[in-house]
C-alpha cells in the first residue's frame, strides 16, 4: 500500500485511495478490495460510512475497504463509469467483480458480499 493510503485518522479501519494510488492499493492488492465511491456532499454516503468502518474492522483478514472521493479523484470514477453515489465496487485480482449502488445497512451489504470475499 502507498504511504498515503496507510494514513488513518483516529480508529479508522478503511483506507483512502486517490487516482494516483488506485492501481497500487486496489488493482495490485492480494486481498479483495471494496471501493466506496463517495463525495462530501452525498448524504447517503455519510450514512454508510460507519457501516463500512465496522465491516472493515470485522473482516480485515479477508477484505480491504477503500474510500475514493469522486470530486477530488474524478479520473478513477470516470474510468469505472460511476454515475450514482454511493457506489461500491468490489475488486478481486485487479478486476471489478461486483457493483453495489445505493446506501445499504450492514446486513444487506454483507449479504451482497457473501460468496465474494
Amino acid at each position: 500500500m502507498s504511504d498515503s493510503a496507510k494514513t488513518t485518522v483516529g480508529d479508522k479501519k478503511t483506507i483512502t485511495v486517490t487516482d494516483a494510488s488506485f492501481a497500487d492499493d486496489v488493482l495490485l492488492s492480494e486481498k479483495p478490495v471494496l471501493v466506496d465511491f463517495w463525495a462530501t456532499w452525498c448524504g447517503p454516503c455519510k450514512m454508510i460510512a460507519p457501516v463500512l468502518e465496522e465491516i472493515a474492522g470485522t473482516h480485515a483478514d479477508k477484505l480491504t475497504i477503500a474510500k475514493l472521493d469522486v470530486d477530488a479523484n474524478p479520473g478513477t470514477a470516470r474510468d469505472y463509469k460511476i454515475l450514482s453515489l454511493p457506489t461500491m465496487m468490489l475488486f478481486r485480482g485487479g478486476k471489478p467483480v461486483k457493483q453495489i449502488v445505493g446506501a445499504k445497512g450492514k446486513a444487506a451489504l454483507l449479504r451482497e458480499l457473501d460468496g465474494e470475499i
